[in-house]
């Protein structure tokens, strides 16, 4: 999957999933794309760089996965508790596809419950 690929997959998900550059205040993070629903992060990664994706994922679920998957390992900058690196390189499309997608109804599911 190219970046591009990802870039619509993620806008895909959802008419409230907004992207944003937020860090170019940062000198070694001003090319960090971030998705967004409901104005917290569900994914994020280096534009210069397509290597690692960072999502959230569910802490029951992080240690299975890296010891199924390769591809799959610490997140960038961000609590191992709540969140994996995938590496976009080697992971296959549909595994990057359906963690993107938990990790987005895993902040809408959060939002919405504090919404309420």
């Amino acid at each position: 999957m190219t970046i591009e690929e990802y870039r619509d997959f993620c806008l895909s998900l959802g008419t409230d999933v907004e992207e944003k550059l937020p860090f170019t205040a940062f000198r070694y993070a001003t090319n960090v794309l971030v998705f967004y629903v409901a104005s917290h992060m569900f994914a994020f990664l280096d534009i210069d760089n397509f290597g690692i994706i960072t999502l959230k994922c569910q802490p029951e679920r992080i240690d299975e996965l890296k010891a199924r998957y390769d591809c799959i390992g610490k997140p960038f900058n961000l609590p191992a508790k709540y969140w994996i690196g995938i590496d976009a390189n080697t992971a296959q499309d549909e595994l990057l596809k359906d963690l993107t997608r938990n990790s987005y109804e895993i902040v809408t599911e959060k939002y919405s419950k504090k919404k309420k």
